[in-house]
């Protein structure tokens, strides 16, 4: 006879992680092991429990699901994560995928399926809803977007991870923002920041703006 499936569930809100806990009790080939309240406490879960398979909601505090799941791929590799999100737009769908995780779910999701997505992962298949397969296979058939262009080096002493930092706050993403996007945590944004704003001598946000475009880090669109 097959052993369950060991999961830990990584979810912020109580009510839902309970419920999915619950739920996951009642499926055949399942065995949760453990539930973690953020990103933080379930990559301490993996390295303690050492699970099959981690189901991740994304935004979480202090450590989002994004960044415990490049911990959990590159610390633990033997544990994979199927995402389970509300959300399923670009902006969280292909940061997760590129962090390593193998399945995306969204919280409408079934038993079944959620079943079939830990199944798939753990056959070295990919555990993805119907609607996020369409959606990547709508992404992959656009035009890839050019990059703009910028200076071969980047200014005043700057590594080109503190430029391309610099870059997105003068596109006006938050900090939490450029930690999804770069997928590293809002802590190791704030090191950036800091650091480049040392160097430049920058005192706010709207100096940092002006610097880039400045010194041609970013372009002013055309027209």
């Amino acid at each position: 006879m097959k052993k369950p499936a060991r999961v830990v569930v990584a979810d912020d809100q109580t009510v839902v992680r309970e419920g999915i806990v619950m739920l996951l009790g009642l499926l055949p080939g399942i065995e949760v092991v453990g539930a973690a309240g953020d990103g933080d406490e379930a990559v301490r879960l993996v390295a303690e429990l050492a699970p099959d398979v981690v189901l991740m909601d994304l935004r979480m505090p202090r450590c989002d699901g994004v960044e415990a799941t490049r911990r959990i791929r590159a610390e633990h590799p033997g544990t994979q994560v199927v995402v389970l999100t509300t959300f399923a737009d670009d902006a969280s769908l292909f940061p997760a995928l590129r962090a390593g995780a193998r399945g995306y779910l969204t919280k409408d999701a079934g038993g079944d399926e959620i079943v079939r997505a830990v199944e798939s992962v753990l056959s070295g298949d990919a555990g993805l809803s119907p609607s996020i397969q369409r959606r990547l296979l709508e992404r992959l058939s656009d035009p890839e977007p050019q990059p703009s262009p910028g200076p071969a080096e980047p200014p005043d002493g700057l590594t080109a991870r503190e430029a391309e930092v610099l870059v997105l706050i003068a596109e006006g993403l938050t900090n939490q923002e450029i930690a999804r996007e770069l997928h590293v945590s809002t802590a190791t944004v704030k090191t950036h920041i800091n650091n480049l704003f040392a160097k430049t001598g920058l005192k706010d946000r709207a100096q940092a703006v002006r610097y880039a475009y400045g010194k041609g880090l970013v372009r002013p669109p055309a027209g």
